[in-house]
């Protein structure tokens, strides 16, 4: 069994944890757990950094447990936030629960012939049943309004102009007698996440000695950010998901491509399941660019999978590669063609268009628009930069048909070297 904090240290990934920790973990199996609130219709690269604080913990060898705040998702976290969360409805929560649900156990190994597998509660399931009365009385009794005002993310919000509404307070209680009930039931004795989290945290941690007299523990990572001072997470067009549907392994692959070099040794230590040995190598001896490279297809890999992978390869090569002809492009499956056509501009037509053979000069400036007039179409044929399907069209009379349609619905249009564009029909 490796040592899991001594991983988490060399990697940057302790920000603060509770005494006593590290000579528990030293005593044999631990397991803890991290818990995610279902708010969002899939997990994040946000959520990632925990995700991967769970399989550094499953890989030395202790226990990983995925709390699902079915129950928490409907209160409302005030941390990190300047004002009220808007309350999502219990059918979007269960479906994003249900969802996420399927997501984590791709990421995290739960086969139970594997000693150390995973587990996953639901603390809605904590919940569903206690009425009001029950948990004042067995939770709201044993904390103090003063404790709970002293947490930063309760003070931040008093002092600011929002407040605080008695729902979204009562959050770190509720957080708090998860861990108490997640102990009692599972015998689990750490709780990580974010330095964000602390305060609920330990919330947890003082509920637990008061109602069960138990001693449990705590580990916290850093919050991520990046070197432009951005937050992590995102790109220029908006969150960066884990589910396919809503980023495409393209679009997850180029951003790791793209980062900031500076970035890269914190992204190769929070992501990369090398070992400090194989990170320092990669770093001592390739350029930036190409430990990008290497670190992109790892995570893409892991995240979407070998095939994924392979399309999106194929994406980058009809994209940017030169020697790219129309068997490349004619290699594609509809899929792979699908993705390309969210990276490049896709002039939509409609599907009668091409029922019959239309005029290459017609279709790129009236159906298409690639060009503004008929006479820019003209020019730009006899200037030799219209391709059609990767194939240099010189004909002023050339005409276009639903023939010319890759899987029935695609047709790849070039206006010189750099505009490129995948005209989507139906």
């Amino acid at each position: 069994m490796s040592n899991f904090l001594e991983e988490l240290r060399w990697r940057g990934l302790i920000h603060d944890f509770t005494p006593g920790v590290e000579e528990h973990f030293n005593k044999g199996v631990v397991r803890a757990y991290i818990g995610f609130d279902p708010t969002a219709p899939s997990l994040t690269i946000g959520n990632y950094v925990q995700i991967m604080l769970l399989t550094f913990l499953q890989r030395a060898g202790h226990q990983p447990v995925v709390l699902m705040g079915g129950a928490t998702g409907r209160i409302g976290d005030p941390s990190g936030k300047d004002k009220e969360r808007d309350l999502k409805s219990t059918d979007e929560l269960d479906r994003n629960t249900a969802h996420q649900a399927m997501q984590f156990k791709r990421l995290l190994n739960f086969d139970p012939a594997m000693p150390n597998h995973a587990l996953m509660v639901n603390n809605y399931d904590f919940y569903k049943d206690m009425n009001v009365l029950d948990f004042l009385r067995d939770v709201g009794k044993f904390l103090t309004v003063n404790y709970m005002m002293s947490k930063e993310s309760v003070r931040r919000r008093i002092e600011g102009e929002t407040g605080i509404s008695f729902t979204e307070f009562s959050y770190q209680l509720i957080q708090g007698y998860d861990f108490v009930l997640l102990h009692r039931s599972h015998g689990i004795t750490v709780q990580m996440g974010g330095s964000d989290q602390y305060g609920n945290i330990t919330s947890g941690l003082e509920l637990a000695r008061k109602i069960d007299d138990t001693k449990v523990y705590a580990v916290t990572t850093p919050l991520l950010t990046k070197a432009d001072g951005s937050k992590f997470g995102k790109s220029e067009s908006g969150n960066i998901w884990l589910d396919p549907n809503l980023t495409s392994p393209y679009k997850f692959y180029q951003f790791w491509l793209n980062a900031d070099d500076r970035d890269l040794p914190k992204f190769l230590r929070y992501f990369s399941l090398k070992n400090k040995e194989e990170i320092e190598a990669l770093e001592a001896n390739h350029s930036a660019q190409e430990v990008k490279r290497i670190f992109a297809e790892e995570i893409t890999r892991r995240i979407h999978g070998e095939e994924a992978y392979e399309t999106v390869l194929a994406v980058s090569k009809l994209l940017f590669d030169p020697k790219a002809d129309a068997d490349t492009l004619r290699s594609l499956d509809a899929n792979t063609l699908a993705q390309v056509a969210e990276e490049i501009p896709s002039p939509k037509v409609p599907a009668g268009a091409l029922n019959n053979a239309q005029s290459l000069l017609d279709f790129l400036s009236d159906t298409t628009k690639i060009v503004e007039s008929r006479s820019d179409a003209k020019r730009a044929i006899q200037g030799n930069s219209i391709s059609i399907n990767k194939v240099k069209i010189s004909d002023l009379g050339a005409t276009v048909s639903f023939a010319d349609l890759l899987h029935g619905k695609y047709m790849m249009v070039e206006n010189g070297k750099k505009n490129k564009y995948l005209v989507e029909v139906g």
